[in-house]
């Protein structure tokens, strides 16, 4: 992760997209990242990512679980007091 909160995000297909870290967290012992495409919209969409350590690599997956979804959305709700977050 870079130190202005922006990543690169290589897709299974080689594509690259740069997302924006809105908030880390540590959860059981998984670390979470809520990222946005976008932090100039006022209703971006954002996506929660769970980090996964494999020996040197660090990779990220879309979490899509609807309870560990909703468990982890609350908790960045209440780390980040100015936003709302929504499941859609």
């Amino acid at each position: 992760m870079s130190e202005n909160g922006k990543i690169m995000l290589t897709a299974d297909d080689g594509s690259e997209e740069a997302f924006f870290v809105l908030e880390k967290a540590e959860i059981a012992g998984v670390s979470y990242l809520l990222v946005v495409e976008s932090v100039d919209e006022e209703d971006a969409d954002a996506m929660v990512l769970r980090e996964q350590n494999d020996d040197s690599v660090v990779t990220y997956e879309v979490v899509d679980d609807e309870e560990e979804l909703k468990i982890i959305s609350k908790y960045f709700e209440e780390l980040l007091e100015d936003v709302e977050i929504r499941l859609d």
